[in-house]
């Protein structure tokens, strides 16, 4: 062992002497640093996707038992990305938590939430490897108003565990969209329409994009047709909680 990795192992150990590690959640000590960072109390609060489900938009079905297929959404109007990625179901403590760091500045959630993410990402079926990822973009309106893009810096964060690119400025929010809760699927297609652009085209590369929460899926159906019309190979959608819209 170097004299260098014998002084980091020495400050490491003094700094979670003087500063425990928590939980960003329920702020119970943690047993040590972990980039998950989360207590097992909270790890077992965050449900996957149940089945049977979409294999293409990830919607889980009313119905318990049987196998996985195709939505009538998905079968009458297939989208751009070849699949959904979900850390898990979008209530209880995986909404609060996704409450906090979108809409509370706990901008700390970034990482346990990205690592999270990145484990189910590298553990599908297939493993996905993208070339590039890209975060859903705010409006230069909205983002004002709240400060920063959740979207991207979850995407920062999967950067760091896999030295993939995260091009920000990429898929751009061309103008403001009404916020979409409440809204029927059609208002918030219709919305959406020509609210993205790609500021250079695409040559095949297989994109990772990422947000925050899918409830209708009508903003990453939209950006991943702009990408897929801009070039892109395969389009991959990421995000933290998949809305179970039966309930």
């Amino acid at each position: 062992m170097s004299l260098l990795s014998a002084i980091q192992i020495e400050l490491t150990g003094l700094f979670d002497l003087l500063f425990p590690p928590v939980c960003p959640l329920c702020r119970q000590e943690l047993a040590e640093r972990s980039p998950r960072a989360l207590c097992p109390t909270c790890l077992g609060q965050l449900h996957p996707l149940p089945s049977p489900r979409c294999p293409r938009c990830a919607l889980p079905f009313a119905t318990e038992g049987g196998v996985d297929h195709l939505c009538e959404t998905c079968l009458r109007q297939p989208p751009a990305f070849t699949r959904v990625v979900a850390l898990g179901v979008y209530e209880g403590l995986l909404r609060e938590s996704v409450h906090r760091f979108k809409f509370q500045n706990r901008i700390n959630l970034d990482r346990p939430l990205a690592r999270l993410l990145a484990e189910n990402l590298e553990q599908a079926n297939p493993p996905c490897r993208p070339d590039l990822i890209l975060p859903v973009p705010l409006h230069s309106q909205r983002l004002r108003q709240r400060g920063y893009n959740q979207s991207l810096l979850l995407a920062e964060q999967l950067e760091k565990c896999w030295r993939i690119p995260v091009l920000p400025r990429l898929l751009v929010r061309t103008r403001p969209t009404p916020p979409q809760q409440g809204l029927s699927v059609a208002v918030r297609q219709q919305n959406l329409r020509g609210a993205f652009t790609l500021a250079t085209p695409l040559q095949g590369e297989t994109v990772l994009l990422i947000d925050d929460v899918m409830t209708t899926g009508a903003t990453v159906r939209e950006c991943a047709q702009v990408l897929q019309s801009g070039g892109a190979g395969e389009v991959v959608v990421a995000v933290i909680g998949r809305a179970l819209r039966h309930r």
